[in-house]
C-alpha cells in the first residue's frame, strides 16, 4: 500500500517552499539591510524547524523511556538528525548575512556561540549512539541526552535578552506581545516559508522513520544470522 500521507506531505512541503521562494524574491527590500534581508526568509524558519526538530526528539525520547517501543526511539532519532541538518543551515545562512553586516562570517556572539553548542551536543549524541551496540541500551541512552540536550532551546532564544549581544531580537517574539512590524508583503513571504519549513519537517521526519524502520530490521536480521551461524557451530 503506498504511504499516501508521507507523498501528501512531500508535495505540500514543495509547493509552500516554491510559493515562498517567489513571495521572498517580489517582496520588498529591508530599508536598511536592502537585498540581504532575504536570507532571512531562509535563516529564520531554518532555526525555527532546529527548534520543533529538537523538541520532536524530547516528545519521542520521553515516549520510548514510558512505552520501550522502538519505533519511538527511530523517531527520536529522525528529529534529531533533521535538526542538526536545520541547525547547520541556519549557521550556514547567518554566517552569510553576517559578514556583510558585522564584516566577519563568525563571531563568538550568545546567540552564535549557544547554537553552534547545540549543533554539538546533538553530533554527540549519534556518537553515543554509534558507540553502544545493544538496541535497548543505545535507545535508552540516547533518549536521555535527547531529554536533555532540548534546554539548549530556551537557552539559545532567551541569549539575545540574557546577555549583550549584537544579534537582533526575534523576528517573531514569542514572549509578550507580538510584534509584526514589517511591510506585510515581507511578513507574507516570511510565514509561506515558516509554515513550508515546518510542513517539510513532518515530510522529512516520517521519511527517515520510515528508512530507519528498514534499517532496524536488517540489523535484526543480521543478528538472528550470526545467532543461527554460532547455533549451527556449536552443533546446538
Amino acid at each position: 500500500m503506498k504511504d499516501r500521507l508521507t507523498a501528501a506531505l512531500g508535495g505540500l512541503s514543495l509547493l509552500l517552499l516554491l510559493a515562498g521562494l517567489y513571495l521572498a524574491f517580489v517582496s520588498p527590500p529591508d530599508i536598511n539591510q536592502k537585498e540581504l534581508v532575504r536570507i532571512y526568509y531562509l535563516h529564520v524558519p531554518a532555526a525555527w524547524t532546529s527548534y520543533l526538530a529538537y523538541i520532536g526528539t524530547m516528545v519521542y525520547s520521553l515516549l520510548y523511556l514510558v512505552r520501550r517501543d522502538t519505533r519511538f526511539d527511530r523517531v527520536a532519532l529522525s528529529s534529531a538528525e533533521i535538526g542538526v541538518l536545520m541547525t547547520a543551515l541556519a549557521l550556514f545562512s547567518g554566517s552569510l548575512w553576517a559578514k556583510p553586516t558585522w564584516g566577519t562570517y563568525w563571531t563568538w556572539d550568545p546567540r552564535l556561540t549557544t547554537t553552534a553548542v547545540g549543533l554539538l551536543i546533538y553530533i554527540g549524541y549519534f556518537i553515543i549512539r554509534g558507540l553502544i551496540d545493544d538496541p535497548h541500551r543505545r535507545a535508552r541512552v540516547a533518549a536521555v541526552l535527547g531529554i536533555v540536550g532540548t534546554l539548549y532551546i530556551p537557552i539559545n532564544y532567551m541569549s539575545v535578552y540574557w546577555w549583550r549581544s549584537i544579534h537582533q531580537t526575534p523576528t517573531v517574539k514569542l514572549l509578550g506581545k507580538l510584534e509584526l512590524s514589517a511591510d506585510p508583503r515581507m511578513m507574507q513571504a516570511f510565514f509561506v516559508m515558516l509554515t513550508a519549513f515546518t510542513v517539510l519537517y513532518f515530510f522529512m521526519v516520517r521519511l527517515r522513520s520510515i528508512l530507519a524502520k528498514r534499517e532496524e530490521a536488517r540489523e535484526f536480521a543480521h543478528d538472528e544470522a550470526q545467532l543461527r551461524d554460532l547455533t549451527s557451530q556449536g552443533g546446538l
